[in-house]
């Protein structure tokens, strides 16, 4: 976790451009609450609605795109952006939507996790979106974070993990490829590959946690790079901080008892105990 930080700073702004999780586990539920968790006032722009839960998407709603376009012209008429994240985008338009309005530049960093497939296995992005993010989106972002098969289905090609990162990184945009262990079996540790253009990826070690409590963990992971990226941090120390501070949030919903499927890790609750000695 960051430090705790000054309530009398204005703090930096983030948007997000992303669908919604009527189970409040991932999407813009888990964005907003990591903002705020980091000390970013959050902004969204909703793409597409989903009736979600612990144990899948039940349906899924695209917003048109002149309705998206409506609440990103809303938010950047009004306020200072100062980094945005992409998640589910749901159409092709949507993607070209973000490419022509929200491109990343010095002073607002784009951060983009290219969302395909949800935990449940429900297709949220099809071929068209896929090529849509290749072509148009990722060479204008400032950092990729997607997992390894969405890498795959991005570039073409049935690639390892480190190599996967470096050929994201050949479209110009860092890539930051999330995931579990390196290799077969049983681990303590997850490897994350740091891929900057022109550079060798770099490994980002972290601790494994055991958890079924990891719904949302993608979206609570790239809202954190973007939030440490809106407060100035340099990608590789945004890189980091975001895997650290998902690694403690993962641990602190280990015990939790939500949903009767892959539950919601916490952004902004923490561990307590009751009088009796028993945690909350």
């Amino acid at each position: 976790m960051t430090a705790r930080q000054d309530p009398f700073r204005t703090p930096p702004v983030a948007l997000t451009v992303a669908g919604t999780d009527s189970g409040g586990a991932a999407g813009v539920a888990a964005d907003l609450t990591t903002f705020a968790a980091l000390g970013v006032h959050g902004a969204c722009a909703v793409t597409a609605v989903t009736a979600q839960s612990t144990v899948g998407v039940h349906s899924v709603h695209v917003l048109p795109p002149a309705e998206v376009r409506a609440q990103v012209t809303a938010v950047l008429d009004d306020l200072p952006v100062a980094a945005v994240k992409a998640g589910m985008l749901g159409s092709p338009e949507a993607v070209r939507l973000v490419a022509e309005s929200l491109p990343g530049r010095p002073g607002r960093p784009l951060v983009v996790d290219p969302v395909l497939v949800a935990t449940s296995g429900a297709v949220l992005g099809d071929a068209g979106v896929a090529a849509a993010y290749t072509r148009v989106l990722l060479p204008l972002a400032t950092v990729v974070t997607p997992n390894l098969d969405e890498a795959r289905t991005l570039l073409g090609r049935d690639l390892p993990r480190r190599d996967a990162a470096a050929g994201l990184a050949e479209l110009g945009c860092t890539v930051v490829l999330t995931g579990g262990p390196d290799g077969a079996g049983p681990s303590t540790t997850c490897v994350d590959w740091l891929a900057e253009p022109g550079c060798v990826p770099v490994p980002l070690e972290h601790p494994v946690v055991d958890t079924t409590h990891d719904h949302g963990t993608g979206c609570t992971h790239s809202a954190a790079l973007a939030a440490r990226l809106a407060h100035g941090d340099l990608v590789a120390d945004a890189a980091r901080a975001a895997s650290d501070f998902t690694t403690d949030r993962l641990r602190a919903g280990s015990g939790w008892r939500l949903g009767r499927g892959r539950g919601p890790l916490p952004h902004v609750h923490t561990r307590s105990t009751d009088p009796s000695g028993g945690e909350l």
